[in-house]
């Protein structure tokens, strides 16, 4: 119970009454097999409380953010009452992560003061827009703003795309994208606007407005900042979308585990008993390291919402790169960890009731969604480039992001590993800044290096990536040390704080036998490496005896694990059935 309290972090009465409404509730497919009862919805089938979702979050949190009360007032309240069904039309089949760059046009007419929306070329039309296809009444569309001839960039707009009758409404076309691998149960839409009208008023103008003779004002002078204002919605995705890949790799470990935890296989003996799973040092290899990152994950996840939910104007660059850098590596960690699951599972992993095969398809989309996450990673090194350049520039000592350790003396590695020294807290921040300062230097003198050679700064950018994208991972797996590590300094000493330890050293051993970069950059001699791979396999075998603990304490009610995690013989047994 303490081991859950610090990973789940908050709420706990409350998820544990959710998660029992839902296994009572027929919305969720309730049945039984193996004498439990499982959630089990049927995945190949749309589901209408995912489009729900969609379309009450998405839609109307958009105006919620870039609006101002006068859109406040005439929308939210129908939103949340699902009188309208909003969809967030940004994406279009040419653009994607170049938000700036959409084709899209609204143009401004003083005379009528209507915003006049039109696709003007097959690449401009909005796609893979979630709740489009069939149901969605309104969009928040994101287009090019027109006024008088000249361009003002990117604006959002509401415009009503079908009537109370889901009936589309003229000048609009709408199609389905198609079948996905996954997340059917979103009904992603392209839509092609044909010059439609809507009054100037849907506008979303908490950033900039037009006034009646044509005038375009801003409380924003800086374009730049501007822009970033109006992308400012997505951060919330961002937010979302990291904290769920944690409770999706949390069950996947979930249902893996205790699976090993109950097959056997082989026996080293001639008559001896076969062998559980995880009793194999490769199967520990290719779990135990999965379950210290999910729960290195969870801390970071609550971090990250902590910031958001007391987020204040000062933070919000900090929240951007947090939300940018966590968001690729949480969801990228996701389909690696739900990979594995699945082959530990074997071909019991590719059935869907096992439900790991089909988080796989289904979360999939999360390393796209709502940013690439390699464009991510490049806006992260992008935010510490500017923010050294700034401290050198302020003569100022580095603030927030972490990255105060800059200000302090270079660190020193041993020259030699051992268990102790591997397994320090001080060892390990030391290497993982080290690494962070000296990627940071590397990268900006690569970038300064083709801006002296008269490259333009986004060109720079572009040709030192692989330092950059380094840089980020670094900047990420220290920051993931870093928070998890102030929790573990909160609890008292006992067996949960070893277990703590323990997870924090094998999070570290794991990233750097993974990672070439250690090696690459020199930080650690190929001895020590050696050494480093050696202590993964020892720290394998000491938690071991805690890995039951450690998934039970995800507190993962069974009915929305399967019965794989539990007694799956007397699920698959002929008698058996289902209820």
């Amino acid at each position: 119970m303490e081991l859950r309290a610090l990973l789940d972090g908050h709420h706990l009465r409350d998820r544990d009454w959710v998660f029992g409404a839902m296994e009572e509730s027929p919305l969720f497919c309730p049945r039984r097999t193996g004498g439990k009862i499982f959630l089990s919805p049927d995945f190949n089938e749309g589901k209408e409380g995912q489009r729900e979702a969609t379309m009450r979050r998405i839609g109307g949190g958009a105006i919620k953010f870039l609006g101002t009360k006068r859109h406040h007032d005439k929308w939210l309240l129908d939103t949340e009452n699902y009188v309208i069904k909003g969809c967030f039309a940004m994406t279009e089949l040419g653009h994607g992560s170049n938000v700036r760059g959409i084709e899209t046009i609204a143009t401004y007419d003083s005379q009528t003061r209507e915003i006049v929306i039109n696709t003007p070329c097959e690449s401009a039309q909005k796609y893979w827009i979630g709740g489009a296809a069939n149901h969605a009444t309104h969009t928040i569309v994101f287009a090019q703003l027109h006024i008088n001839g000249r361009n003002e960039g990117v604006h959002a707009f509401v415009a009503q795309i079908r009537d109370q009758d889901e009936i589309v409404l003229p000048n609009i076309h709408i199609a389905d994208c198609g079948h996905k691998i996954g997340l059917n149960g979103v009904d992603n839409g392209r839509i092609w606007f044909n010059n439609i009208r809507v009054p100037q008023e849907n506008l979303l103008d908490l950033v900039a407005d037009v006034l009646p003779d044509g005038q375009y004002v801003s409380t924003i002078d800086d374009p730049d900042q501007r822009f970033a204002a109006f992308l400012s919605p997505l951060t919330l995705g961002r937010v979302n979308i990291a904290v769920s890949s944690v409770y999706i790799s949390k069950a996947g470990l979930a249902i893996a585990v205790r699976y090993a935890l109950s097959r056997r296989a082989f026996s080293i003996t001639p008559d001896g008993p076969e062998m559980l799973l995880l009793d194999y040092p490769s199967h520990q290899r290719r779990l135990l390291p999965l379950l210290a990152k999910a729960c290195m994950m969870s801390s970071a996840g609550n971090f990250m919402k902590n910031m958001y939910v007391k987020r204040t104007p000062e933070v919000s660059k900090a929240i951007h790169v947090y939300s940018s850098a966590l968001k690729a590596t949480l969801t990228w960690q996701n389909m690696t960890t739900l990979q594995e699951c699945r082959e530990a599972c074997g071909g019991q992993g590719l059935k869907t009731d096992n439900r790991v095969g089909i988080f796989k398809a289904e979360f999939d989309v999360q390393s796209t969604f709502e940013g690439d996450n390699n464009v991510l990673l490049q806006q992260v090194s992008k935010a510490l480039y500017a923010e050294l350049a700034a401290t050198q520039k302020k003569k100022k000592p580095f603030k927030g992001l972490g990255l105060e350790h800059l200000n302090g003396p270079c660190p020193v590695i041993p020259v030699s590993l051992t268990c102790g020294i591997l397994r320090s807290s001080k060892f390990q921040m030391d290497l993982f800044c080290l690494r962070e300062r000296d990627l940071l230097k590397q990268f900006t003198k690569e970038v300064s290096h083709y801006l002296a050679q008269g490259e333009s700064r986004e060109k720079a950018f572009m040709l030192s990536y692989q330092i950059g994208e380094d840089l980020a991972r670094a900047f990420t797996e220290r920051t993931l040390l870093q928070i998890f590590l102030e929790d573990e300094m909160k609890a008292p000493a006992g067996s949960l704080k070893d277990v703590l330890g323990l997870l924090r050293s094998m999070y570290v051993t794991d990233c750097i036998d993974e990672s070439a970069s250690f090696l690459r950059y020199g930080y650690l001699s190929r001895d020590n490496v050696a050494t480093v791979r050696k202590e993964v396999m020892a720290l394998c075998s000491e938690l071991r005896p805690h890995a039951l603990a450690i998934v039970s304490s995800f507190g993962i009610p069974d009915g929305f694990l399967s019965p794989l995690a539990f007694d799956w013989i007397k699920a698959n047994a002929l008698s058996s059935g289902s209820e």
